[in-house]
């Protein structure tokens, strides 16, 4: 009997030493900074985009089963909306490591070597995507200069070129980040 009793006092105190934890880190709870919502304003961004293409989809096909009278500029619309969805999300893809990764070479790479490729990979595609950043860039001034538009809702198509252009940007400098994050905050990086 003494045995039980001792043991549901070390269990009541452990519930009780949970539960100041628990309230010291309920006020304690730090607010995002604003580095947060920056990092994730562009992924709500994509969300709501998706949510937009998805609903116009669906009346497309209700349209068009049931009126027989599908929406015109679905495919033009479809082609922004996917765009956006996929720039925008790029970065905090990057960031985070979530983006597709073939590891059919890892089990030939020691830790150490495994560690120093994933950094040169990080800061090649930072390097190699501003190219295409610029490029895109190009382009899309080249169709303000035309003021081109698309065919049915007329929206002016260097915005989209732009949006490209930027996102792809900011990618390229998340790579170049996350590398030198490698470098000197490797415990900060996600893998």
């Amino acid at each position: 009997m003494a045995n039980t009793d001792a043991e549901s006092g070390q269990a009541e105190n452990g519930q009780d030493a949970g539960m100041q934890a628990g309230i010291e880190q309920a006020l304690t709870f730090r607010q995002p900074s604003v580095w947060h919502y920056i990092a994730v304003l562009p992924t709500w961004l994509a969300c709501i985009v998706l949510f937009m293409l998805m609903t116009m989809t669906f009346a497309d096909v209700v349209l068009r089963s049931a009126l027989n009278n599908p929406i015109e500029s679905a495919t033009e619309l479809t082609r922004l909306f996917m765009a956006i969805v996929v720039f925008a999300s790029l970065p905090m893809v990057s960031w985070t490591g979530k983006h597709i990764v073939v590891d059919l070479m890892d089990p030939l790479f020691s830790r150490r070597m495994g560690r120093l490729r994933d950094i040169a990979i990080d800061i090649g595609c930072g390097v190699l995507l501003f190219w295409p950043a610029k490029r895109v860039f190009e382009l899309a001034e080249r169709a303000r200069s035309y003021g081109d538009v698309t065919e049915y809702i007329g929206f002016p198509q260097h915005l989209i070129g732009w949006f490209i252009a930027f996102f792809t940007m900011v990618t390229a400098v998340v790579f170049v980040a996350r590398g030198l994050a490698r470098i000197f905050f490797a415990s900060k990086v996600p893998v």
